[in-house]
C-alpha cells in the first residue's frame, strides 16, 4: 500500500460519525490514536475494517555486537484523522502548531498507546521481545497532516547476528491501518557492515481493499485480522 493510498479516504460520512463518538474518548486535547482502538474493540464487527491510515518510517538503532537496542517510529497520519487531533490545539490561534501546542497530543498518544504494545511487535524466532514505554515522544504538523515521533527502547539489546530479528508496526483490531513508507521505510543506524533490513509484504490474497463487507462482518473484535495485513522488516547481521 502507498503513501497515497495511507493519506486519504473519501467516505466522510463515516468519519462524522466516528468524530462524534471520540467527543467521549478526545480528553480535550485531540483524539488519541488508541480511543480508535477502544472503538473497534467495543463496537460492531463490520466497523472493523481500516478508518486510519498510517504511513511508518522506522530507524533500527543497533549498539555493539550486531545488537539491536531501540526502535524510532515516525508515524504520519491520514488527513481526517490529523483533523480531528488537531482540533482546539492552535491555542493562540494564529493558524499554526508549534512543538509545545502539540505536546498534550503527543503525550496522551503514547501514554494511551501502551495497553496496545504501541502497535509494535519485536520478536526472534517464537519469542516476543519486550519493549520500554517511549521517549523522545513529539508531534509535528504539516500541512494540516499530523506526524508522531517517538523512541521505543529494548530492556535488554537483542542480538541479529547470524538469526533473523522481526519487526511489525500493526493494530491488531485492523481499525488502523499501518503500512511503511514507499520511500526509506525502514533504516539502520549505528548498524555494522553486514548488517541488513529486508522488508516483507503480503501477497495479494492479503489485500485489504479487495475484501467485502460481508467479510468484515464475521469477524469479532479479539480476532487479531490485523496481523494478517503486517508488513514486516527483518533485520539480520552476517558474521
Amino acid at each position: 500500500m502507498g503513501d497515497g493510498a495511507l493519506l486519504g479516504n473519501s467516505d466522510q460520512t463515516r468519519w462524522v460519525w466516528r468524530g462524534r463518538l471520540l467527543g467521549l474518548a478526545r480528553l480535550a486535547f485531540g483524539a488519541p490514536l488508541a480511543a480508535f482502538a477502544i472503538a473497534a474493540s467495543s463496537s460492531d464487527p463490520v466497523d472493523a475494517h481500516p478508518h486510519v491510515w498510517a504511513s511508518v518510517h522506522s530507524d533500527v538503532v543497533f549498539g555493539p555486537d550486531d545488537t539491536i537496542k531501540a526502535i524510532r517510529h515516525t508515524w504520519t497520519f491520514d488527513e481526517f484523522y490529523s483533523a480531528m487531533a488537531l482540533q482546539g490545539l492552535d491555542t493562540n490561534g494564529d493558524g499554526t502548531y508549534t512543538k509545545e501546542e502539540l505536546e498534550p497530543l503527543a503525550e496522551v498518544n503514547v501514554t494511551s498507546l501502551k495497553d496496545f504494545d504501541y502497535f509494535t511487535f519485536v520478536s526472534v524466532g517464537q519469542d516476543q521481545v519486550a519493549l520500554n514505554e517511549p521517549s523522545d515522544a513529539w508531534i509535528s504538523e504539516k500541512d494540516g497532516i499530523v506526524t508522531l515521533h517517538f523512541t521505543l527502547v529494548l530492556p535488554e539489546p537483542v542480538s541479529a547476528k547470524d538469526h533473523e530479528v522481526k519487526i511489525e508496526v500493526y493494530d491488531p483490531s485492523f481499525f488502523v491501518a499501518f503500512g511503511f513508507a514507499k520511500e526509506h521505510p525502514v533504516k539502520t543506524v549505528d548498524a555494522g557492515a553486514g548488517c541488513t533490513i529486508d522488508i516483507r509484504i503480503p501477497g495479494e490474497d492479503k489485500d485489504p481493499d479487495a475484501l467485502t463487507e460481508a467479510f468484515f462482518s464475521q469477524l469479532g473484535p479479539s480476532s487479531n485480522y490485523g496481523s494478517q495485513f503486517a508488513q514486516t522488516a527483518i533485520a539480520t547481521c552476517s558474521s
